[in-house]
């Protein structure tokens, strides 16, 4: 496969007989945890293992914890162990379009060093519109010997965004939707509005026609205004509970800007503690 970090439909439908490429179904909702599940037992792509984002791409929830704490790397490394992944196998993630939940785990599979991993550009939608094979069969998978992973990096903890939301040789970007960083219609966290001094630059604004990423010239232009005069390694990516985030990072990366990092507990994290400041409106 390319060095890109998505694949369409064409070229992963050429590829559905390859051993050694596995498709991991992560369609989510996170207003309704059991979606993602009762959509696969529906219809999948042929071969693919389905991924929970609570319980498979996220560690418990804690007292201390966002919605979506990272998992730990040895729950990570026997997950990938279960689907039969190893060391030669290469992963392509799919949701039902947009791409925040396969970026998820694309995201995961770089930050600990597992095998190579693409997003499926325009996800299930697109594969659908396609007219391309689906399955209700469950595919068939023999556990593999447990990869050495690493502990997860490319993250920052609650004490770096403080410092960074009022450094302004960094930047904070949450990729929440425009009326939910401004502290309008939240529905999912107990408290509405945003960290002081972040930016805010909704995930779907990195996408084109089709729910397709845009064209990485575009997203390079984008992105350039934002950083300003920073580099990629200053930002940092945040969202409601780090998951949407990792669709700006992947963003960046198509556009050859990558190097940002992953506030994890993002939104639902920082809210956690009464003292740290929540400021509204638009940015």
């Amino acid at each position: 496969m390319s060095t890109s970090p998505l694949i369409d439909c064409t070229a992963l439908a050429a590829l559905l007989q390859d051993p050694h490429t596995l498709l991991v179904d992560c369609r989510s909702d996170l207003l309704d945890h059991q979606w993602g599940q009762r959509q696969y037992e529906a219809g999948h792509l042929p071969g693919a293992v389905f991924a929970s984002l609570g319980t498979d791409l996220s560690a418990p929830v804690s007292a201390d914890s966002g919605r979506h704490p990272l998992p730990q790397a040895a729950q990570f490394a026997a997950l990938l162990s279960g689907w039969g992944v190893n060391e030669q196998t290469r992963i392509v993630a799919y949701d039902q379009g947009p791409g925040p939940y396969a970026a998820r785990l694309w995201w995961l599979l770089r930050a600990c060093g597992g095998p190579q991993a693409k997003v499926l550009n325009g996800g299930w939608a697109a594969w659908v519109a396609a007219g391309l094979p689906v399955t209700q069969e469950l595919p068939a998978v023999r556990p593999a010997t447990s990869l050495p992973l690493r502990e997860f990096a490319g993250h920052v903890d609650v004490t770096t965004v403080a410092a960074a939301a009022q450094d302004p040789t960094r930047v904070l970007v949450d990729a929440r939707g425009a009326d939910r960083f401004a502290g309008q219609n939240e529905t999912i966290d107990p408290i509405a509005g945003h960290v002081p001094g972040a930016v805010n630059q909704p995930f779907t604004a990195n996408l084109g026609a089709g729910g397709r990423f845009a064209e990485p010239a575009a997203l390079r232009e984008r992105w350039l205004q934002v950083l300003g005069p920073r580099t990629p390694q200053q930002l940092i990516a945040m969202c409601g509970s780090g998951v949407s985030a990792c669709h700006n990072l992947l963003a960046l990366e198509l556009a050859g800007l990558g190097g940002g990092q992953l506030y994890p507990g993002s939104w639902s994290h920082w809210i956690r503690d009464p003292a740290r400041p929540v400021a509204t409106g638009a940015a």
